[in-house]
Formats: structure tokens, sequence, C-alpha cells
């Protein structure tokens, strides 16, 4: 038996966690972004339309999201470490399927079924890990786990346009399925962590284990709309920036620095977004309303590139608008976890982690058909890219209801009261500001003045 810590290490092991899912999340959501550079090559050898290869991506992104909530409830059940590693052997398994593929069915059921069931199993249960192992600088522990996505892109981009110019597609898939393989000893490393106030036992029944009673605060719901409604746009370029690249001209090592310079904003805005969300200036909420809104205005920026005329102009303009697209999606991503503890209380982030994917798993299934069909109708991506900045900024403005997302004026009382520190959920009871400066937790964020 083994006592109970205070409270979250903030640190020790948990760095140990954070690189592994630094890697967890390079090799899913990194490896993503960079496959849309195989999409062309998969129109053109099954003889199909942009909108149908594009059905590739979209499902591994859905079921990866859609499934989440499984994952999380598999976690809560038996431990994060074998949910993951099982995880990481069903996504190899699924790119090792895939190219042998006969027909884009066998890519949907290979890339999407299998491999998008894999990183169902990894990303939540490796990511609401490690927000247990942190307090003080919790954001700034994911922000630096999430730079793993654009760390990937980043090696990923011009090494798949390699393998594919080397190899083909499929032999492309198979060294994919090896490297995937890698996502087995990052599980290995998610040591389990006992905290106070952990129920003493796993939820019992399927809906408690999913956690679908968090659904009944207004916050969480709220929050709940707004994201689902973020991840009608969030991964369109993840799918189509490089063919959007590769339709101006660029190039396939063109259309690989298109993807590399977002990666690059992207990696570096997680880890300042993080620091930036934990030193307390701000609440999490208005941070997360402004750089939801500045993602979806990087997105509109990316859809009306074109437009600035010549080739060299087109080429610039998209570097440019790439750039910015990576900096606020960075920064927008890490804010997307890091506030779920102060909503849900820890003992329920890795549930309400899974619950997220899953809500974003519904843009993630539309956004990128969408687009298709959007580029196959006029010709291009530029559509495509104008009605997914809409779908963010909409889900933006829908952050306004969250706890602290707008300045006001606390209510006058007789004895001061402060929010619960993020630990507890700041929906459970309000203690007074000497009972919570007792505990040790973190600042409040809330206002304090008008």
């Amino acid at each position: 038996m083994t006592s109970k810590p205070a409270g979250p290490p903030d640190g020790g092991w948990g760095w140990v966690v954070a690189a592994a899912a630094f890697a967890v999340n390079g090799l899913s959501y990194g490896l993503l972004r960079s496959l849309g550079l195989a999409l062309p090559d998969l129109a053109e050898h099954f003889d199909r339309s942009t909108q149908d290869t594009a059905w590739v991506s979209a499902l591994a992104l859905a079921v990866q999201q859609a499934a989440s909530p499984v994952g999380s409830a598999l976690s809560t059940r038996w431990g994060a470490r074998p949910v993951v590693m099982v995880g990481g052997v069903l996504t190899s398994l699924g790119f090792v399927f895939s190219a042998f593929a006969r027909s884009l069915l066998h890519l949907y059921l290979g890339l999407g079924v299998l491999a998008g069931s894999g990183w169902a199993l990894v990303f939540a249960p490796a990511l609401g890990t490690l927000s247990r192992y942190f307090s003080r600088r919790r954001v700034l522990a994911v922000g630096l786990a999430l730079t793993g996505n654009g760390a990937s892109s980043l090696l990923l981009a011009p090494t798949l346009q390699l393998l594919l110019d080397t190899f083909g597609w499929r032999g492309a898939l198979l060294v994919l399925g090896a490297i995937t393989l890698h996502l087995a000893p990052c599980g290995a490393l998610l040591r389990p962590l006992v905290l106070p106030g952990d129920p003493p036992a796993p939820p019992r029944g399927p809906l408690a284990a999913l956690g679908l009673g968090l659904f009944a605060r207004r916050a969480f719901s709220v929050f709940a709309l707004g994201t689902a409604l973020v991840g009608g746009g969030y991964f369109v370029p993840y799918v189509h920036l490089a063919p959007h690249a590769l339709d101006q001209g660029l190039g396939g090592y063109g259309a690989a620095l298109v993807v590399a310079v977002a990666a690059v904003g992207d990696a570096g805005a997680r880890l300042i977004s993080g620091w930036l969300a934990d030193q307390g200036w701000v609440p999490l909420s208005r941070l997360l309303l402004v750089f939801g809104a500045l993602t979806g205005l990087g997105v509109l920026a990316v859809g009306l590139a074109p437009l600035a005329g010549s080739q060299e102009g087109c080429r610039g303009a998209l570097l440019a608008a790439a750039g910015a697209y990576g900096l606020s999606a960075g920064s927008y991503a890490p804010l997307v976890f890091g506030v779920l503890p102060g909503l849900v209380g820890v003992g329920g982030v890795v549930q309400a982690t899974g619950l997220v994917m899953m809500l974003m798993s519904l843009g993630g299934l539309l956004g990128p058909p969408l687009s298709g069909f959007l580029r196959d109708e006029t010709g291009d991506f530029t559509a495509s890219f104008l009605a997914c900045g809409s779908f963010i900024l909409s889900g933006s403005f829908i952050y306004m209801g969250l706890p602290g997302a707008l300045p006001s004026c606390p209510p006058a009382s007789p004895s001061p009261q402060a929010t619960p520190p993020p630990e507890r959920g700041e929906l459970l009871p309000v203690l007074p500001v000497a009972l919570l400066s007792s505990s040790g937790g973190p600042p409040s964020t809330l206002d304090t003045t008008c």
C-alpha cells in the first residue's frame, strides 16, 4: 500500500509522462497532419475525387475522437498504461493493413477504423494522466506535450514526401506502421498516480465510466458546444493544407515547406501559451476565447492567400498565412485541455478529455469531406477554408458563456470569496479565501476588479 500524496507532484516522474505524451501527440495528430501529402497519390491511384480520398483522413480523425471516451473509460478501469500500449499496436496494424489496400474501402477500414481506434486508446489516457501529475505548471506541461504535434509535422512532412517519392504510397504506409509501433513503449512510461479526491472504486456502469454526467454542469456544456463547432474547421488544415499548396503550384516539397512553417509556429506557440496561462494574469477561459477567434481568422487567411496574385506572391502569402494559423492554433490547443480541471475537477479530467475528443470528432468527420466537396465544386480550396474558418469563429463566440471569459464585477459580499483551485473545479462550492490559501492550490484566475 502507498499513501496518497497531498496533491499533484508538479514534476518528478511527471516530466517523463510529459515526454511520453509528447511522443504520443506527435505519432497521432502530427502524423495525421502530414498524411494529407499522400492524398493526391491515393486519388490518382484509385481514380477517385478529392472528396472521396478526404474521407480516409476524416474517418481516422472521427474514429479517434469519437472513440476517445472509450479509451478514457478503459483507462479509468484498467489504467492508462495497458490501454495506451494496446492502442499503439492497433495503430501500427492499421497502417500495415492499409499498405496492401486494393480499394478506398480498404483504406477506410485500415487507416480510418483500425488506426483511428488505436489512436483513440492512446491520446486521451496519456493527456489525462499528464494533467494529474501537475498543478501550478499544468498548462505549460500540457503545452509541452502538445508540441509533439508540431515537431512531428516538421520532421514527418518532408520525410513522408521523400518516402512517397522513393517507395510509393504503399511503402510509405509500411514505414509509418513501424514508426507508430513506438506508441507501445510510450504507454509503458505512464506510471499510475493516486490522488486525494479520486473515487474509492472504478465507476460502475457504462454511462458512469464514460463520464456523461459531466454534461449536467452548465460550464462544461457551454465548453462542449463551443468545442464541437471549433472542431468543424480546426482539422481541415491538417488534411487539406498540403493539397491547397499543391493546387497553387508549389510542388511536393513546397507544400511540405508550408506544412513545416505551420508546424513550427504551432510548436512554439504551445509552449508560450502554456507558460502564459500558468501565470494566472488572464483567466484561462478568456485566453481560450481569444486564441480560438485568432485560429478562425488564421484559417480564413489561408483560404484568401491565393488572392495575392502572382505565383511568387501567392507562395509568400500562403507561407505567412500558414505561419499565422500555426501560431494561433498552437496557442489554442493547450488551453482546450488545460481548462478542463477547472471545469470538472482533477478527478474527472481523464473522462472529460475523452468527451472533448468525442465532441471534436463531429467536426473532424464533417469538416474535411465538406472541404473536399467545396474544392470539387469550385476548383480550389478557397471556399473550403472560408467556410471552416467561420465554424471556428462561431465556436469561439460560444466560449463567451464560460466563467471568466468576459470581464465582470464580483458580487458584493461581506466576506471575500474566491474560485476553488483547478484541482477542485470551478463549479464546486465556493470556499473562503483563507481556506483556499491554506490548501496550497494555485491562485484563482477569475477577475477581482472591473
